[in-house]
């Protein structure tokens, strides 16, 4: 078996690199490949910064792209507080090696483990005495020459600057969840909105403001503008909602299946005077969003 093995928080095109590099290797010893990942966080176990801590792919996403990407077995370890006492040598030799029978090891330029967190030459110097093939990936840096990292993507993600997110993951970022009651004043101005509720609570949002996006429902993609803040206009500022004005539709899709991809950051959230200043707004930004169609 020839094993990766790490969060893989967000699947970026780091983790990619080293994904293509363990498929490679696996096919070309007529061996399996097998990611070994953890759930949940081990920051949130740890309690380090757990409770400002936002995830970029859920469990069900991460093991979905992992497998998407050729990787013949995905195995979760519970991360426990016990778990997190082994050292690099335990983990490899009780893990890796003895349950689930790992001859070969792909390690990520900063490829950490274990409680004695050593660096990645380190831990390749471990497996290697063990009795591993160790295989090194490269670092990958994005368009913009950054080094790739998941905690870079989620710092993009919360400014709202979702392209140079995309940049490093490879992808549009995406929520993923079910339509819910609003309290339906998009509809009194011509702009009805689907309002969404996470399957997981954990999963990053946006920065607040209004986006172009893309949206999967029913089995059919269209596009959109998401607005995600606090509804200054309208609400009463205290909980951040998700609504999402589908263009050329008008289905009830109540209690159903929605993905938003995120393209490109129009504006920040506004406060406006009257409900005629937020329809004159909306109008705009439809105009420009229907522009990068």
């Amino acid at each position: 078996m020839v094993v990766a093995t790490g969060f893989f928080d967000g699947v970026h095109i780091g983790h990619r690199l080293v994904i293509e590099q363990l498929v490679a290797a696996a096919k070309a010893r007529g061996d399996e490949s097998l990611i070994i990942t953890f759930w949940p966080h081990p920051r949130n176990v740890l309690q380090k910064d757990a409770s400002s801590l936002r995830l970029l792919t859920s469990l069900d996403e991460k093991k979905r792209m992992l497998q998407s990407l050729g990787v013949d077995n995905v195995e979760v370890i519970g991360f426990t507080r016990e778990f997190s006492r082994l050292s690099a040598e335990e983990y490899l030799k009780d893990y890796v090696m003895d349950r689930f029978g790992g001859t070969s090891i792909i390690l990520g330029y900063d490829n950490r483990m274990g409680s004695d967190s050593p660096d990645s030459a380190d831990v390749a110097a471990v497996a290697e005495r063990l009795g591993l093939d160790v295989i090194r990936a490269a670092q990958i840096s994005s368009g913009a020459g950054m080094a790739v990292s998941s905690t870079w993507i989620r710092t993009m993600i919360s400014a709202g600057n979702v392209e140079a997110a995309a940049d490093m993951l490879g992808y549009g970022y995406f929520l993923h969840g079910v339509v819910v009651a609003g309290n339906r004043i998009g509809r009194t101005i011509g702009f009805p909105t689907a309002n969404m509720q996470l399957y997981e609570p954990l999963k990053l949002v946006p920065g607040n403001g209004v986006y172009f996006v893309s949206v999967e429902t029913l089995g059919r993609q269209y596009y959109g503008m998401c607005n995600i803040g606090r509804r200054p206009t309208v609400g009463n500022g205290n909980s951040v909602t998700i609504e999402t004005n589908i263009f050329g539709f008008d289905e009830d899709i109540y209690g159903l299946d929605i993905t938003v991809t995120f393209l490109k950051r129009i504006r920040c959230e506004t406060k406006y005077v009257s409900l005629e200043a937020l329809k004159e707004q909306l109008t705009k930004d439809r105009s420009l969003c229907e522009e990068f169609l």
